[in-house]
């Protein structure tokens, strides 16, 4: 058998010039279109990394759950534990929402101080509430994760606390926010509220989109020192929504530069090409033995690839196979793949199956096609 690699010239731009990678000093980063789900950019996107507070994402999904199946109302009050005060309240050092010790808070209250605010002991106090223990609510975060496809997805705490065990990719956080702002579109309005007061005490949402980059709408920050300085953040414009992820920045003020130069560059060098609908037809295969010579390759789903537009000069799709196929081939039989190459970008396959079926030759036409195969050969 051969390799056959057949180059589609009919997809591929003019331009003659090779595109420039782009670039983040960003130690993680990821674009996502949020119509179909496809990553524009990645950098280190697939590789767990510590999401600091922007795990708290996933915290504020389980509660948004718990609220759908009725397991919480907004209006249901909470008690504030002496462990949730004492890891994520005024006492602890860390992001809080200042719950007093021994009092009650409302579910929509919590919501609040975990989205706007990053508090650290309304999240504990939501996990409590739903698991019985953080640690709990830890392990059903990650089977809920796991459930989500998020499979990078490890969560050892509710607020995004260091631990070795903690761990989620880029790409599978931004897949995480296109779930929420798609299956809660109320809840997910939480995100764009530029501040919080509770117990006296207002905050702002750190955020550094909101109110600057036009049509931001969320997410989360994340700063340890271990992960740096991150970002989850989402914007629409002209109907478009883009979510950049980002970590590993050194400082806010340098978050909040590179948050914007992503965001723009989300809108305006990216972009999602499509190539094939679904049935259409890519390309041919040499049949060996069959009835036809060849058969057509259709492609079972919509081929459709994101790139910046400056890669998309130098794309190159091509269909490969080890051929010639042997007859019989049955309709839909996935026979070969279709490979999309570009500059900065990992090569990316998508199968391809035979678009009718081709039956075995007689066996005088076996036996001919076996002397011709002997002397190509």
């Amino acid at each position: 058998m051969r390799l056959f690699a057949a180059l589609l010239a009919f997809v591929l731009a003019a331009a003659p010039a090779a595109a420039q990678e782009f670039e983040t000093p960003a130690t993680f980063a990821v674009i996502l279109d949020f119509e179909t789900g496809e990553i524009l950019y990645s950098k280190n996107g697939d590789t767990p990394m510590p999401p600091a507070s922007m795990s708290k994402l996933m915290t504020a999904l389980m509660a948004f759950e718990a609220l759908d199946r009725g397991a919480l109302r907004l209006d249901d009050e909470l008690p504030v534990s002496e462990n949730a005060w004492r890891l994520g309240g005024a006492a602890s050092g860390s992001s809080t929402m200042f719950l007093p010790l021994n009092s009650r808070a409302r579910v929509e209250d919590l919501l609040r101080g975990v989205i706007v605010q990053s508090g650290n002991d309304a999240c504990i106090v939501l996990a409590e509430a739903l698991s019985g223990s953080e640690e709990a609510f830890s392990l059903e975060m990650t089977a809920r994760a796991r459930e989500l496809g998020l499979e990078t997805a490890s969560f050892a705490n509710s607020t995004g606390w260091p631990h070795p065990e903690h761990r989620i990719s880029a790409a599978d956080l931004a897949r995480l926010a296109a779930h929420i702002i798609r299956e809660h579109p109320e809840l997910y309005r939480l995100y764009a509220e530029r501040e919080f007061t509770y117990n006296g005490i207002r905050q702002f949402n750190r955020n550094p989109l909101l109110g600057v980059f036009p049509g931001a709408d969320g997410l989360k920050t994340g700063h340890t020192s271990e992960a740096g300085y991150g970002l989850v953040a989402s914007a629409e414009r002209d109907g478009v929504r883009r979510i950049v992820v980002f970590s590993g920045m050194e400082s806010e003020r340098a978050r909040a530069l590179e948050a914007e130069r992503l965001m723009r560059a989300a809108m305006s060098d990216f972009s999602v090409y499509r190539l094939f609908g679904a049935g259409d037809e890519v390309g041919h295969a040499e049949v060996f033995m069959g009835a036809a010579p060849a058969v057509r390759l259709v492609a079972p789903e919509a081929v459709q690839v994101g790139l910046n537009r400056r890669a998309r000069h130098d794309m190159r799709v091509s269909v490969v196979y080890d051929g010639p196929l042997t007859a019989p081939i049955a309709a839909g039989d996935v026979v070969a793949r279709l490979v999309v190459e570009a500059p900065g970008y990992e090569p990316r396959e998508y199968p391809l199956a035979a678009g009718e079926t081709v039956s075995r030759q007689g066996l005088f036409g076996r036996a001919w096609a076996a002397v011709v195969h002997m002397i190509r050969n």
